[in-house]
């Protein structure tokens, strides 16, 4: 790789910038670039660097950006160089793609004092934090000065939320029928981890009247209920501990079945 090149990635990424890098790995026949041949594809969709122009690189910037849009972290790119795409080369292209910088978001619904909790040590474990509340006097900068703030209707919040992969979702909000719009308003939405917080018993009767009201049972499915690793949390910072264990858990791909076994017995 280019020096030149490396040094623009990793002063970018330094600086909390995220990208996509994008290396050929392997080559067949004749081809614009050679193996090791780099290009730097920001969020924008400016460049630094190629893969060697052309067809193929709008290509690969293309599915550089989708990455990033869906949370992916790695890649790889085949492109067949003939002539019916207007590239006379004849050979083939392998181009790895990876995506550097940008952190893990934790989106906390409900500012209280275990979603404060739970933001606090999401930040100590390098995540962006994202926290919604429909009280201002919880949901304000001064109690979170580390993350993105909402305070307002939910309604409001949701029309403009957007997740991907990386996203992992916390939902502790003030009261159990807040908790089911969030949920009911969550479906559809991509996330790595959704987890709802509450008793055996408001799990059950929240999944009943969810189904009732239209939500289906794959997406009620889907959520870590009760949230959290059963280590016998009582105070909101032990459960911030339960809820950041089970998401670390989930990222490094831990047996979650068996740390979760002991919730239902």
């Amino acid at each position: 790789m280019d020096l030149k090149l490396l040094k623009i990635v990793n002063d970018e990424v330094s600086c909390g910038g995220i990208g996509v890098l994008c290396t050929v790995v392997d080559e067949v026949g004749s081809s614009p670039r050679s193996r090791g041949s780099s290009m730097w594809v920001r969020l924008d969709g400016s460049i630094a660097g190629t893969v060697g122009g052309g067809l193929l690189e709008h290509q690969v910037i293309q599915r550089a950006l989708e990455m990033i849009a869906k949370g992916e972290s790695c890649a790889t790119f085949t492109k067949d160089l003939n002539a019916t795409d207007g590239m006379v080369c004849g050979g083939k292209v392998v181009v790895y793609l990876e995506v550097l910088g940008g952190d893990d978001q934790l989106v906390v619904f409900g500012a209280g004092h275990v979603g404060k909790a739970i933001g606090d040590l999401a930040r100590y474990l390098g995540f962006s934090v994202v926290v919604w509340d429909d009280r201002e006097e919880f949901a304000n900068q001064e109690r979170f000065p580390y993350a993105e703030v909402h305070a307002g209707p939910l309604e409001d919040f949701m029309r403009e939320f957007t997740s991907n992969r990386r996203t992992y979702i916390v939902v502790c909000t003030r009261g159990h029928a807040l908790d089911s719009e969030v949920v009911r308003l969550l479906e559809n939405k991509e996330a790595a981890y959704i987890g709802l917080i509450g008793s055996k018993s408001k799990l059950i009767a929240l999944k009943e009247s969810l189904l009732f009201n239209g939500v289906s049972e794959a997406h009620f499915e889907r959520i870590f209920k009760p949230v959290g690793l059963p280590i016998g949390a009582e105070t909101p910072e032990e459960i911030a501990l339960s809820v950041m264990a089970e998401i670390v858990a989930l990222k490094r791909r831990a047996n979650l079945d068996s740390l979760r076994a002991s919730w239902w017995d």
